[in-house]
């Protein structure tokens, strides 16, 4: 599983030449207590959004896939339905096509005025303590392994490595200052206090990230009584109907960002989205209406980019290409038209 899609690279390449002993080796250096995360590789990605990754080692790589093959099983028994990132069977079509379910049930197909309400969390990964992290992690695993035998002690050092990781002291930057220019402090790992903040793109990562609100899940679901409740990593949604609008509306504003405050996070305030269902909601890249999806604006700019990259050469076949699976999706053939005649007509001149 570590290797799925990685076996191009020259860290996966150096691991499997002899991966024989380099995996006896890292058995080892677990069952004796002497594994430390290695140096990971830091860089900017720009594509879709300006993001700051850290990349594991393959060998550490190794260890985040055991330890959610471990664990992940137990914890998803416990997610609500409509948690949908970094789970088998769900994903961002599978969160967009059930918001569009929840619209069409709560409005009868559009009949009936609806409401949709969008929240946001600030800095989310950068603003995780670990310490509360590893407290959960720990509840969990005491739960799903009460006997505490060797897979326990196992787990719970493995955790503790993990979470306590510290990426930036060693870390092998990739590029420069300005690649980090765009990027606010907020959003990285660089300008974070001690024992603050947790890598994006570690499949542990996405594991810690749906533990760490699956009470919030549940305080939404269960405490303030919105069924129709979905959420993807930190973009979460309720759909109300328009007798529960008062109320949803003071809990997107009061209860919720209370209750995030107690776990020491904050919703972005600039990002409440609140609107009637017939409007739309941009929700993972689209525009969520009750009777169709359309491209959200950050698909079109890319789109029209890797149309235009392709035209000169800086773009290949497979990543246009893709645009146009994408499109297909949704109702995009009208920007894809447009953009079309855009780039015949500058090709013309």
């Amino acid at each position: 599983m570590a290797k799925r899609g990685k076996s191009r690279t020259v860290d996966e390449w150096n691991f499997e030449v002899f991966w024989e002993e380099n995996l006896a080796r890292l058995k080892e250096d677990i069952v004796n207590r002497r594994w430390e995360p290695g140096s990971s590789k830091a860089f900017m990605v720009h594509e879709p959004v300006d993001r700051e990754i850290f990349a594991a080692p393959f060998r550490d790589r190794i260890v985040h896939h055991f330890l959610y093959a471990v664990i992940a099983p137990w914890w998803n028994r416990r997610f609500i339905h409509d948690a949908y990132s970094c789970r088998r069977g769900r994903g961002t079509d599978f969160g967009v096509e059930r918001m569009q379910k929840f619209i069409q049930s709560v409005s009868m197909n559009g009949t009936k005025k609806a409401y949709i309400l969008k929240g946001d969390l600030s800095g989310y990964f950068m603003s995780l303590s670990r310490k509360k992290l590893y407290e959960k992690v720990m509840w969990g695993l005491k739960k799903q392994l009460p006997e505490r035998g060797w897979l326990y002690d196992l787990c719970a050092y493995l955790w503790k490595k993990v979470i306590f990781d510290d990426p930036c002291l060693e870390a092998r930057v990739v590029g420069g200052k300005r690649d980090w220019a765009c990027l606010p402090w907020n959003k990285s790992l660089f300008h974070q206090p001690p024992g603050q903040g947790i890598v994006i793109g570690n499949l542990t990562s996405q594991l810690l990230s749906n533990i760490m609100l699956n009470e919030f899940d549940w305080f939404v679901k269960k405490k303030l009584g919105f069924k129709y409740y979905g959420r993807y990593v930190d973009d979460f949604f309720i759909v109300v109907s328009e007798e529960d609008y008062e109320r949803a509306k003071k809990a997107m504003r009061e209860d919720m960002p209370k209750y995030l405050e107690k776990m020491g996070l904050r919703m972005h305030p600039k990002k409440i989205y609140i609107q009637e269902v017939e409007k739309g909601c941009p929700f993972l890249g689209k525009m969520v209406r009750p009777d169709v999806l359309t491209p959200g604006q950050r698909y079109l700019k890319n789109m029209r980019k890797a149309f235009r990259g392709y035209v000169r050469g800086k773009v290949d076949y497979e990543t246009m290409q893709s645009y146009v699976g994408m499109g297909q999706n949704m109702a995009a053939y009208t920007q894809m038209k447009k953009v079309v005649r855009e780039l015949e007509a500058k090709t013309d001149d």
